[in-house]
């Protein structure tokens, strides 16, 4: 069985960390807003932001000349992104913890942004995801790239895009395409030893198991 977070998130570790909307409510329904929440993961990723991400958009939005790496006192990372993928309902991310504290101030800090703008947006009340995030410890390199291939492959298990490479709002793109991108969201190259073919014939190589595993889960759980 699987054992949940009961215990502190330990720097220098690997967790896969997950968080779902209440009552399965769709929370990202465009591109505008799958944007929004790219955007918040990668602002509070660094250390020490000097204002709110609603904050540092209005300042973009009134032109003043300023950007992301001058709001923050620091450049330090928080938490390395190995890998995430947004779904409409939920999200998946594997985070490996940098300071001490950082995957809970991390996720409290894009979950409470977000929930922010969208209330605001829709002109609702009340909180939008299930709880506190989840997470699981990573022990093994090989428990570590099975569970980025079950991350990319969500949008295809779900039927929302027959190629996972199709869905923009996860990490696989990064996996398979040759060149560093300083847009990059991922640290994955510290932490797994891919090549960028064999990686995407690994994902795809499951997408009709992982599909057929859903179909009876959902089967057993009806």
């Amino acid at each position: 069985m699987v054992q949940y977070r009961r215990h502190s998130l330990e720097n220098g570790y690997i967790y896969h960390v997950f968080t779902k909307t209440i009552a399965g409510f769709k929370v990202f329904n465009n591109d505008d807003e799958f944007l929004r929440i790219l955007n918040t993961i990668t602002y509070y990723q660094i250390e020490k932001p000097l204002v709110k991400f609603h904050r540092y958009e209005v300042l973009k939005k009134e032109n003043l000349k300023i950007k992301r790496k001058d709001l923050h006192r620091s450049k330090r990372k928080i938490v390395e992104i190995i890998a995430y993928c947004i779904m409409p309902t939920h999200i998946h991310f594997v985070l490996k913890q940098i300071k001490k504290g950082g995957i809970s101030k991390f996720m409290g800090q894009i979950l409470n942004s977000y929930a922010r703008y969208f209330n605001i947006k829709y002109k609702r009340k009340g909180p939008l995801w299930a709880g506190r995030f989840k997470s699981v410890l990573v022990e093994t390199d090989e428990q570590l790239l099975h569970l980025t291939r079950y991350v990319h492959l969500n949008p295809v298990t779900s039927f929302l895009v027959n190629d996972p490479k199709d869905w923009k709002y996860s990490s696989l793109a990064e996996y398979i395409t040759h060149g560093d991108n300083q847009e990059n969201l991922c640290d994955f190259k510290n932490n797994l030893d891919i090549q960028h073919l064999f990686y995407e014939k690994f994902v795809n190589d499951r997408i009709s198991y992982q599909r057929d595993l859903k179909k009876l889960e959902e089967l057993v759980f009806e």
